[in-house]
């Protein structure tokens, strides 16, 4: 029963479109590192969940500069990839074409769906402090409540990853790689604004 529970909240924090979200759908739709990308996403979430379920934070408080840290390096980082969709949005031209088009390499993606889990105090939040506070109303039973939110971000990331290639005769046309980059760019700078402006 604390298992469904966690998964069922760790299912309807990770739900909302968010920048970590739109890039594990982007890569879907491109059929880039699928697997390695919904992998390491998962794999990020459930050691997060687990240092909450664990007390980490608690341990938090004790490293008040950590929050900014976080924080600007998310403004940054976060300001940057939303220019960058921006500016393909307005240039145009990708397809899903497959065998077409350049595809970036293992490492660089992996870089850049890293920074946009770690680097993100949004995903601390919901994983690290929210879960963990929650967890904590659960002794002795805290690791099967994290095991359900653990599971939920698997279920989660895999489907989201994979279940992209529906959408791939939508994306046969370069309008919609438009469109998706627009979206895409739009999320970014709205979640690095509210970062910079303490709205989480």
């Amino acid at each position: 029963m604390i298992f469904w529970t966690g998964f069922k909240l760790g299912l309807g924090l990770i739900v909302a479109i968010g920048a970590q979200n739109a890039f594990v759908l982007r890569q879907g739709l491109r059929r880039e590192h699928v697997f390695a990308v919904a992998l390491f996403c998962a794999l990020s979430d459930a050691l997060l969940i687990a240092l909450g379920v664990s007390g980490f934070s608690a341990a938090t408080e004790a490293m008040p500069w950590l929050e900014p840290v976080l924080r600007w390096g998310g403004v940054a980082f976060l300001s940057w990839y939303a220019l960058r969709a921006a500016r393909s949005a307005w240039r145009g031209g990708e397809v899903l074409l497959a065998g077409e088009g350049k595809a970036e390499t293992l490492g660089a993606v992996l870089l850049t769906v890293a920074a946009l889990t770690w680097a993100n105090p949004h995903v601390w939040l919901d994983t690290v402090v929210l879960l963990g506070a929650v967890a904590a109303q659960y002794p002795g039973s805290a690791m099967e409540f994290g095991g359900g939110a653990m599971t939920a971000s698997f279920v989660f990331f895999f489907s989201l990853a994979y279940g992209a290639r529906l959408l791939a005769p939508l994306f046969a046309r370069p309008v919609a790689w438009q469109i998706l980059d627009g979206i895409i760019a739009v999320i970014m700078a709205s979640i690095a604004a509210r970062l910079a402006f303490g709205a989480f």
